[in-house]
């Protein structure tokens, strides 16, 4: 049985996947986020609104946020400007 996956801390941010907030309008002229990159070993960094406890209640059974996890929203624009930059395998 292979092993559960594990976040790698020094994982570095390798390439913006999608256009960036600023081009996409989802700044609002405040902070720069939210954005989504492909780490260097491969893994996906999302940066968005922690709406972790605002879901908790209402998440389906099969769901769920553990220990160190956060449930990130980004808005649609952002996901959907990053899947030409997503392999389909």
């Amino acid at each position: 049985m292979s092993e559960p996956w594990d976040a790698d801390p020094d994982a570095m941010l390798s390439r913006r996947l999608g256009r960036s907030p600023g081009e996409l309008g989802t700044t609002g002229g405040r902070d720069g986020c939210p954005d989504i990159w492909e780490l260097d070993n491969g893994d996906i960094a999302v940066i968005g609104r922690d709406l972790t406890e605002a879901y908790r209640a209402g998440l389906p059974q099969d769901v769920r946020v553990g220990a160190g996890e956060r449930l990130v929203v980004v808005p649609r624009a952002t996901l959907l400007s990053a899947k030409a930059d997503l392999p389909d395998v």
